[in-house]
């Protein structure tokens, strides 16, 4: 419980400050919404003159864009970069803080297992996201609330929503298990915006391709909020795959963890 609370209050004010930027977005961007909405034919007319690949990269549904829906899906690409970023960062720096300044001696000659070190930890940034996502959550409510023009299914909202706790949770893993693997990372932040960019580029151009099967090689791709507005549901399989991405990074951290002469 001492480590969960330690890792907690160490990351409080870094929470707060991603959890406020999230939010920026949302204000940002929703807030030209109304006046979108009044004029959306002439925006439709504009955006069907950009190529068909740069729509799909941009994640730009001409259809749906003068909804609130589709206009928060749009939105949404960037909302969950940011995401991947805090989540990422996070992940790999909660464990590798302990090499990199030098405390891992000390925290390890503890009567405390290495399991529950590691389990303490995970839970302490789960908790983060969690609470970023609950705040984001309402937060977004309130501002949705606010410019809607039109009734919309609250069902899609959550489901769409709730793609950014998802999101984060598989970055979240992927950190950790980079910072087991590789303890003396120098700069947290460099890796961190270094494997989120790399996979939101594949994501970019895999949606200019129109290649259903290279989703897969995106998280940024499990989750595409034109099918959630239309089916009101996920893609079964890439909710599979990202838990299985879940899965085993948590179990080869664990068992790494384990082993490792830190």
């Amino acid at each position: 419980m001492n480590i969960f609370m330690h890792e907690i209050k160490a990351y409080r004010k870094s929470t707060f400050v991603w959890t406020l930027s999230l939010i920026a977005i949302v204000v940002l961007f929703m807030s030209m919404f109304p006046a979108i909405s009044r004029d959306i034919i002439e925006f439709q007319k504009l955006l069907e003159g950009f190529p068909e690949p740069v729509r799909k990269a941009l994640g730009l549904e001409v259809e749906n864009f003068g909804t609130i829906l589709g206009f928060y899906s749009y939105m949404f690409v960037y909302i969950t970069l940011c995401g991947a970023i805090q989540a990422m960062h996070i992940g790999t720096s909660i464990v590798s803080k302990e090499v990199r300044d030098k405390t891992a001696d000390f925290l390890l000659t503890k009567p405390v297992s290495r399991t529950k070190i590691l389990t303490a930890k995970l839970l302490a940034a789960l908790t983060t996201i969690v609470m970023t996502n609950i705040v984001f959550f309402i937060g977004t409510t309130i501002m949705i609330a606010q410019v809607q023009t039109q009734s919309y299914s609250t069902k899609n909202f959550i489901l769409i929503s709730l793609t950014l706790f998802f999101l984060q949770v598989i970055f979240l893993t992927l950190g950790i298990i980079v910072s087991i693997i590789f303890p003396t990372i120098k700069s947290v932040l460099t890796v961190s915006l270094g494997t989120v960019f790399s996979f939101f580029i594949i994501g970019l151009l895999v949606s200019t391709t129109g290649d259903g099967g290279k989703r897969y090689l995106s998280p940024f791709k499990y989750f595409d909020q034109a099918y959630i507005i239309e089916n009101a549901s996920y893609e079964t399989s890439f909710v599979l795959v990202g838990m299985g991405i879940v899965i085993i990074s948590l179990g080869t951290s664990y068992i790494i963890y384990m082993k490792k002469d830190i």
